[in-house]
C-alpha cells in the first residue's frame, strides 16, 4: 500500500490534534468568516460563499508534492449545500492591500446577503493517502486469497497507517490539501487530474453532509492557474 502512497496535508480543528500536537501548535487555515480582497477585486461572480482560506507560508512543502505558492493565502469560493454553478479559488499575495467585503448587495434593486460560514482556526497535519488500486498490488492478491475477512483486514491496516501518519490526530471530517481523493462516488483525481483540495460539508458547517474536490493538473495548480480547476460536489 505505501510505495504507492501520495502525502498530503489534513486541515484540522484544534480539538482534532493530539495533545502532544497541540503544544506549539501553529494555525494555517480558517473557515468561513468574510474575504480579505485587494483593492478592485470583489466577491467572485457567482456570489458563492467564502469557505476556506489557507495561510500559504503556514503549510510544510515537504508534505506535498504539488506546489502551492510560498507566501499569501488561498481562498476558496464554493457552494457547499447543493452543487455550485461557479467556484472560485484566489490567490491573493503577500503585502497586498487589502479590505473585508460585506456579505450584503442588491440584485435586481433588492438587498441580499452572501451566507458567511462560522469561522474556525484549522491546524496542519501531514498525511499520507494510499493508491486507489493498491488492493489490485499482487501482494495484496496473495493476502485476500488466504483466508475470510481479509478485506477487513486491510481496511484497519489502512486505517492504521493513515492514522500513524497523522501522528494520530482525528482527520476522517475535515479538509485535505494534496494526494489522492477519498471520494464517495468516482474519483475525479485521473489521468492528468490531481487533487488541490478535498473538502467535507461538515467541516464548514456541521449540518452539511456533502463532499467537493477540486482538482488540476499538475501545470496549473504550480503556476497558480486556478480558473482552470474542476470542482465536483459529492453528496
Amino acid at each position: 500500500m505505501l510505495s504507492g502512497a501520495r502525502p498530503c496535508l489534513h486541515l484540522v480543528s484544534f480539538r482534532s490534534l493530539t495533545p502532544a500536537q497541540q503544544e506549539g501548535a501553529r494555525p494555517a487555515a480558517r473557515t468561513g468568516g468574510l474575504p480579505a480582497l485587494p483593492d478592485g477585486v470583489d466577491w467572485p461572480d457567482g456570489r458563492e460563499p467564502l469557505v476556506l482560506t489557507v495561510d500559504c507560508a503556514a503549510l510544510s512543502r515537504e508534505a506535498l508534492d504539488i506546489e502551492l505558492p510560498r507566501e499569501g493565502s488561498l481562498l476558496f469560493f464554493t457552494e457547499i449545500e447543493y452543487e455550485p454553478e461557479s467556484s472560485v479559488v484566489l490567490h491573493i499575495p503577500t503585502g497586498a492591500r487589502t479590505t473585508e467585503r460585506s456579505a450584503a448587495y442588491e440584485l435586481e434593486g433588492e438587498p441580499v446577503q452572501v451566507r458567511v460560514y462560522q469561522p474556525e482556526v484549522l491546524y496542519p497535519v501531514p498525511g499520507l493517502t494510499p493508491a486507489p488500486d493498491w488492493r489490485d498490488a499482487p501482494a495484496a492478491g496473495v493476502f485476500l486469497d488466504g483466508g475470510a475477512d481479509r478485506d477487513d483486514i486491510l481496511d484497519a491496516f489502512e486505517d492504521a497507517a493513515r492514522t500513524a501518519a497523522a501522528g494520530g490526530a482525528s482527520h476522517g471530517v475535515a479538509v485535505q490539501l494534496g494526494g489522492f481523493s477519498s471520494p464517495w462516488q468516482s474519483a475525479p483525481d485521473e489521468g492528468d487530474l490531481v487533487l488541490l483540495a478535498q473538502i467535507h460539508g461538515q467541516s464548514i458547517d456541521l449540518d452539511v453532509y456533502t463532499q467537493t474536490l477540486i482538482v488540476g493538473s499538475r501545470q496549473d495548480i504550480a503556476k497558480c492557474r486556478y480558473e482552470a480547476l474542476e470542482f465536483e460536489q459529492q453528496v
